[in-house]
């Protein structure tokens, strides 16, 4: 098997890893970038996004996906189709495996793997993602205002989602499975002191309902076993997110949740030479335009590196 040997390695095609192999790009290190499973990352499942700067009228995710990976191939990075089926980190250069047959040596490397929204399980939840089913309140729910939402948790999460749309939604409702949340007390003072969202107690979603132009409600099943419908336009799940660092974790610290830790304000992981950007080291923002400063932080931090250890 023949061995390709590269200065940068960028694992991901979210804003993180495309924005990444912009910066590279123009400090000359001749980035290669594998997209994964999901080129584009999570925002190709979402609609339109008006919350990234540059894109005054709104832009689809997919295409605002499509313009920064255009815009890093312009420069030069040479971004490929294939996904990693194993790497070794104990010694550089690291080695990498692409779709079980082709394997790269890479001086540096960039992790941009990102993270997926914990979902129910549910046919119809998957049915209308996009189309009223979303894992993020900050990036869709200004398409509610002046609607009827609902939210799914009870953890911190959850409560700042319900909180969030309150702000922008005619009513929240918020579906526990508990009798209790798990958010922390002033979390929860907030939310059960705000007069629009309503709580629905010992609640599992059995079916999200809708139609052709999307949700218009959800069939909730109590603990006492009534089984009841709510009317909304929008379906939010706050249950958490997964880091996508499985990987690496055998080399890369991570924290009890999995997300890769970094050094302070850097990217620089505990492995010399190893970067991480984006959803997968951040447990805590989860924005595009996050992920695409991390993926500008990583490249500067891999350029130094790589100048420090040529």
């Amino acid at each position: 098997m023949a061995i390709e040997n590269v200065k940068c390695l960028i694992i991901g095609g979210g804003p993180a890893g495309y924005t990444a192999a912009i910066y590279a790009s123009r400090a000359a290190l001749s980035p290669v970038l594998y997209e994964g499973i999901q080129p584009g990352g999570q925002l190709t499942t979402t609609t339109t996004v008006e919350n990234f700067p540059g894109y005054p009228q709104g832009v689809d995710g997919v295409q605002m996906m499509d313009d920064i990976k255009s815009q890093a191939e312009r420069l030069g990075a040479d971004i490929r189709s294939g996904v990693v089926s194993s790497i070794d980190l104990s010694r550089r250069p690291f080695t990498v495996v692409i779709d079980g047959e082709k394997t790269i040596e890479a001086q540096a490397l960039i992790i941009a793997t990102g993270a997926t929204a914990k979902y129910l399980g549910l046919a119809s939840e998957q049915q209308f993602r996009g189309m009223g089913v979303s894992a993020c309140a900050t990036c869709d729910g200004f398409f509610y205002r002046g609607r009827d939402v609902a939210v799914v948790g009870g953890g911190d999460t959850a409560c700042e989602e319900a909180l969030y749309l309150s702000g922008l939604c005619r009513k929240v409702y918020m579906i526990v499975r508990r009798n209790v949340l798990r958010a922390s007390r002033a979390m929860q003072e907030r939310v059960l002191s705000t007069s629009n969202i309503e709580m629905l107690w010992e609640c599992n979603t059995q079916e999200v309902l809708g139609d052709d132009a999307g949700v218009t409600g959800a069939r909730l099943l109590r603990k006492d076993g009534t089984v009841f419908d709510i009317k909304i336009d929008g379906f939010f799940l706050a249950i958490g997110h997964h880091p996508n660092s499985e990987l690496v974790s055998e080399w890369v610290k991570t924290d009890e949740n999995g997300y890769i830790v970094t050094d302070g304000r850097t990217s620089r992981t505990n492995v010399d030479g190893v970067f991480a950007a984006g959803d997968v080291q951040d447990p805590l923002y989860r924005q595009a335009i996050t992920a695409a400063a991390s993926g500008c932080r990583a490249a500067l931090d891999a350029e130094k590196f790589l100048l420090e250890n040529s």
